[in-house]
């Protein structure tokens, strides 16, 4: 069975950064990654996503030039490094995981319970 469990939300002050992580239990290392992110009222989206070899990435534009996925198959990890953050950026992330690679959002097979960021401005 697949967990993913993320950490490294908080606070930050705009300008700032964070780095996000998702530690994975499973063979995970040839699945495709995405983090997501859920502000309140708001539909859950797309942030950024990574192959299983880690050669190619997407992003949303909203995030491009900011935000770095990466992932350490050794370790089972995929980290999400955040710089010059914005308010708009607040929002509970998550870390998704599907062995078929890039799905719909709601159709990743595996999720973490999610890490809240909040940006102040």
């Amino acid at each position: 069975q697949v967990q993913l469990v993320e950490s490294g939300g908080g606070l930050v002050q705009a300008g700032g950064s964070l780095r996000l992580s998702c530690a994975a239990s499973g063979r995970t290392f040839t699945f495709y990654y995405g983090w997501f992110r859920q502000a309140p009222g708001k539909d859950r989206e797309f942030v950024a996503g990574i192959v299983w070899s880690g050669t190619s990435t997407s992003y949303a534009d909203s995030v491009k030039g900011r935000f770095t996925i990466s992932r350490d198959n050794a370790k089972n990890t995929v980290n999400l490094q955040m710089n010059s953050l914005k308010p708009d950026d607040t929002a509970v992330y998550y870390c998704a995981a599907d062995p078929r690679g890039p799905v719909a959002t709601l159709q990743y097979n595996f999720w973490g319970q999610g890490t809240q960021v909040t940006v102040s401005s």
